[in-house]
């Protein structure tokens, strides 16, 4: 697939915001989001938007629906929702966020991906430790804050899912050791 644009990255990932906006928990984090969507096509030329759109159809990654009111619809394809996820894994937009206050839980990443895929087992291991997670063993891996989402998201980006687990512990037996290089005591 070749580099997209910025407005067509733009497009993307605001038409996965649409998305977010259905799974939003609270009206805030619904009003938030819906805030920075108006914010990013603000100040867009519509001849550029047109042709971002022809394009993103072509490849696939939208899809146009018409409506019974004659008003046409963006659909973002799978191809579309995973274009956006490796856009959001190459700018870093994937790092989790500590919280202020820690839920006394681990969270748990084990995976066994085959040595045929070893490249994307190594990359799993780069990114997990870019976000923060300790190595525990050599495809074990423990960090305290949430990430289940974020870290199946990441192994269905490289189609390793069936591989990889995550597990929310409130016990384990170097816990103090954990919670030290963690800096939670």
């Amino acid at each position: 697939m070749r580099r997209k644009g910025e407005l067509q990255q733009k497009i993307l990932i605001i038409l996965l915001g649409g998305i977010a906006l259905g799974f939003s928990g609270s009206p805030k984090q619904y009003f938030r989001t819906l805030r920075a969507i108006n914010k990013d096509l603000r100040n867009v030329n519509q001849k550029s938007f047109n042709r971002s759109v022809r394009s993103l159809c072509m490849e696939k990654l939208l899809k146009e629906k018409k409506l019974a009111d004659g008003t046409i619809a963006l659909i973002l394809t799978a191809e579309g929702e995973l274009a956006v996820k490796r856009h959001q894994i190459s700018t870093g937009a994937l790092l989790i966020k500590k919280r202020k206050k820690w839920d006394g839980r681990l969270r748990v990443v084990i995976f066994d991906i085959p040595e045929k895929k070893r490249m994307v087992r190594d990359i799993i291991r780069e990114h997990l430790k870019t976000i923060g997670f300790k190595k525990l063993q050599q495809s074990v891996f423990v960090f305290p804050y949430p990430c289940e989402q974020e870290i199946l998201a990441l192994a269905d980006i490289y189609g390793v899912s069936s591989f990889v687990r995550v597990m929310t512990v409130s016990d384990i037996d170097n816990m103090q050791y954990i919670k030290r290089s963690f800096s939670l005591i």
